[in-house]
């Protein structure tokens, strides 16, 4: 869906639908020599977790990256499925891992997977449900609430049909909820057809399924060309997983790609007026934190996790004052 190309007419007419969809808002060091914070406060309008590319270069293995979480101080963490897969193909217990990161005080509240589960190619597509079934089946047996699912497999097809994705993040969405697991559409800055804001809620909103919601990164909205202010026109639960990052001035939106991510409020990014218009929306909320650096791949991962906790921490607190 591109709303840029909208008539007036119609423009009105996804201004309604929104509004009754529900999308939109109404009027009114080692961690074991770390101690291990309790489980954070329920009332704060955040969940911090650690996304596990952060420290992904320092191949740690899952429960390392659940001790590395608890020890830096996170309320979560965001794992890859790849890291699940490996402990189940090597004969380890997935209900073992989610004990031990409930003992820890960690909770799974997203994780990151690639299924191709919107191309064209039915017998691929096939293979992607396939693969999106096992994923959110990985996630549900840790204990994991929600899968990320970006448009993998179509990043470089312009002008996608929006029907066909809103059918198939329909039938994603049921496979979810057969799993109890929440697929999130997930914003791309390098999709060709879904980098905007607009074009990922237009498809959320018209499948017309209640749990229907969209994963963004601070680095996707400004790779993508969002204005963040857009967000004021969402529901609740229209966002319930924000990837923290920062970027720098240059390179420019059109050059920048993953490797110039920076910690929270180290760039140009509107972080905290971003942050602010989230907790205006209410509803759960998680800022995982995501970075994709070689340089802090080569460092003591405890360090990174707690540095990069500080950071998102420090924009956590502006964005309440």
């Amino acid at each position: 869906m591109n709303l840029h190309a909208l008539s007036r007419r119609q423009a009105l007419s996804l201004s309604s639908l929104l509004v009754t969809s529900g999308l939109v808002q109404s009027a009114s060091a080692k961690a074991a020599e770390v101690t291990i914070p309790s489980p954070a406060s329920t009332d704060r309008p955040f969940r911090l977790s650690l996304n596990t590319a952060t420290v992904r270069g320092q191949k740690l293995g899952l429960k390392r990256e659940i001790e590395i979480a608890a020890a830096a101080g996170f309320d979560a963490i965001e794992p890859w499925t790849e890291s699940i897969d490996a402990i189940k193909k090597s004969g380890g217990s997935l209900s073992d891992i989610r004990k031990f990161a409930a003992d820890s005080g960690v909770s799974v509240e997203s994780a990151i997977g690639f299924p191709e589960w919107l191309v064209d190619d039915d017998a691929r597509r096939a293979k992607g449900l396939e693969r999106a079934k096992y994923e959110l089946d990985l996630v549900a047996q840790i204990g994991g609430k929600r899968l990320a699912c970006p448009p993998s497999g179509i990043t470089d097809i312009v002008g996608f049909d929006s029907a066909k994705a809103t059918e198939r993040y329909r039938t994603l969405l049921e496979i979810g909820d057969s799993i109890g697991v929440l697929p999130q559409f997930e914003l791309w800055g390098f999709s060709k057809s879904f980098h905007r804001l607009g074009d990922c809620v237009g498809v959320a909103m018209e499948t017309g399924h209640p749990k229907a919601c969209v994963l963004i990164d601070i680095f996707h909205l400004h790779k993508g060309g969002t204005d963040y202010r857009g967000l004021r026109l969402l529901a609740a639960n229209t966002v319930q997983v924000l990837h923290m990052n920062d970027y720098p001035a240059d390179p420019p939106r059109e050059k920048i790609d993953d490797s110039f991510r920076v910690f929270p409020g180290d760039g140009v990014a509107p972080i905290v007026d971003i942050l602010r218009i989230l907790k205006n929306l209410g509803g759960p909320k998680v800022l995982s934190l995501e970075l994709f650096s070689r340089k802090m791949w080569e460092q003591d991962p405890l360090v990174v996790a707690k540095g990069g906790l500080a950071k998102v921490k420090e924009v956590v607190r502006l964005a309440s004052l």
